[in-house]
């Protein structure tokens, strides 16, 4: 198996799995049943609406691009999964944040991002990413994370419990090491405390067998897309009140907090030349600070 094939089998999953996401989440607009006094309630079931871009590199040099998934609906407020397969050479700078690219700039990278905010306090925001990055060396990383407004613990539990069997299934080993690797990435330092439930995290996987990663990167995406749609379905039927919408509103600004002062993906997008929008994607549509 060369190089390339590697690429090209994991570009190609990261557009299986946001396909398969995609179609989870527009059945479940189809589903909703309630809450009948939600201002939400007479929309339309939300779709998704994709646009491609196109990333240029040095000397207007092609680089790549991505696709942008959007959908704005009844149970999703904003919901966006993206796809970006990217090449090019890093800045002089940059590159020494880099593993394999002090002495080589040039890199290539795929993935798949997704951050869910939902209409309804209390179903709780969700964050995915997994990815494959190549420079002289390889790796995978990403991992997925649950931001509740109003912590559930059968909820976590349940978001916790997928996660560790997709682990489990590797190394024992994984789940351990990965969730605290979660509860370290994301925390706000300057507030000292959480951004959410937690999950896992991983970042430069690399065993020296590019199957067995590949196949835990899977794995990770696949627990993501199978335990988030039943948590949303436990709780988006339920009515809410103005005070909780308000509190969710308030608690959508630690998000916007972490992901443009501490996150990884939103530099990494920001010094390569992606696409601003595609990056900011994340960022909540209404959002309040006290």
């Amino acid at each position: 198996m060369t190089d390339t094939d590697h690429k090209v089998r994991a570009s190609a999953w990261f557009a299986t799995l946001r396909d398969q996401i995609c179609d989870a989440f527009e059945a479940i607009e189809d589903d909703l049943d309630g809450p009948t006094d939600s201002p939400f309630a007479d929309r339309p079931a939300g779709r998704f609406e994709r646009t491609s871009w196109d990333r240029r590199d040095q000397d207007d040099a092609p680089g790549g691009g991505g696709v942008m998934s959007i959908m704005r609906g009844r149970v999703f407020e904003k919901v966006g999964i993206n796809i970006s397969t990217v090449e090019g050479v890093f800045s002089e700078d940059f590159r020494q944040n880099i593993p394999g690219a002090e002495d080589d700039g040039r890199f290539w990278a795929s993935g798949i991002s997704l951050v869910a905010h939902m209409q309804s306090p209390l179903v709780p925001a969700a964050h995915m990413n997994t990815r494959h990055i190549v420079t002289t060396k390889g790796w995978f990383g990403g991992g997925a994370d649950l931001t509740p407004m109003y912590p559930n613990d059968d909820d976590t539990a349940r978001f916790h419990g997928a996660l560790k069997t997709a682990c489990d299934a590797h190394d024992p080993d994984y789940h351990p090491k990965f969730k605290a690797w979660c509860d370290e990435y994301f925390h706000l330092p300057h507030r000292d405390e959480s951004r959410g439930v937690g999950g896992v995290f991983f970042d430069y996987l690399d065993n020296g067998d590019w199957e067995a990663d590949f196949s835990f990167t899977q794995d990770v995406g696949r627990a993501f897309r199978d335990v988030y749609p039943k948590i949303v379905r436990q709780h988006m039927n339920k009515s809410w009140t103005d005070d909780q919408r308000a509190h969710q509103l308030q608690r959508r600004g630690r998000y916007v907090e972490f992901n443009l002062l501490y996150d990884r993906g939103t530099t990494f997008g920001l010094r390569t030349g992606g696409n601003v929008d595609a990056i900011l994607m994340s960022l909540p549509p209404v959002v309040t600070w006290s």
